[in-house]
């Protein structure tokens, strides 16, 4: 039987051995992360309700998503079906490609962004808030956004 005093440091040295850092390791901490991160999703066909009806799938998609300094729709050209025809002389802050799972992930500095996904038919954000602002998104300090981006223009709803 150990005595408590042996139980102890033991515990003790199985603490210290775990804080330290093998030669040529480097230990490991948690990085913080500030931008913004989602999803591309397509949806096409009927997606009234109805009796019998199932909702259909939202499909991941490959997708140029574009952040701009937040837009407003007094600075864009909008066309139909939540496509943007110009956006004049303002340039995109970052572009990044989804995956095939639709994911993305980009690291920005705190502000307030618009986020725009390319689609074959030109830009398209099909969501506004209240002041007229495109795809709003807000990024605080040492915080991930998360965004849900749905491209709805063969969709019926």
């Amino acid at each position: 039987m150990r005595s408590p005093g042996s139980l102890l440091i033991l515990f003790g040295l199985l603490f210290i051995c775990s804080t330290q850092k093998a030669p040529g390791h480097k230990l490991i901490r948690p990085v913080s992360f500030q931008g913004i991160c989602g999803v591309v999703l397509q949806k096409k066909g009927n997606h009234m309700p109805g009796p019998g009806k199932t909702s259909s799938q939202e499909t991941p998609i490959e997708r140029e998503v574009l952040i701009f300094s937040l837009l407003n729709m007094n600075q864009v050209k909008m066309g139909d079906n939540g496509f943007i025809d110009s956006v004049g002389n303002i340039k995109p802050i970052k572009t990044v490609k989804s995956d095939k799972y639709g994911k993305f992930c980009v690291s920005l500095p705190v502000g307030h962004y618009s986020v725009v996904v390319r689609e074959p038919k030109g830009l398209y954000a099909n969501l506004s808030d209240a002041h007229n602002n495109l795809f709003p998104v807000n990024v605080r300090k040492n915080t991930r956004a998360e965004v849900k981006v749905e491209i709805t223009h063969q969709a019926v709803f």
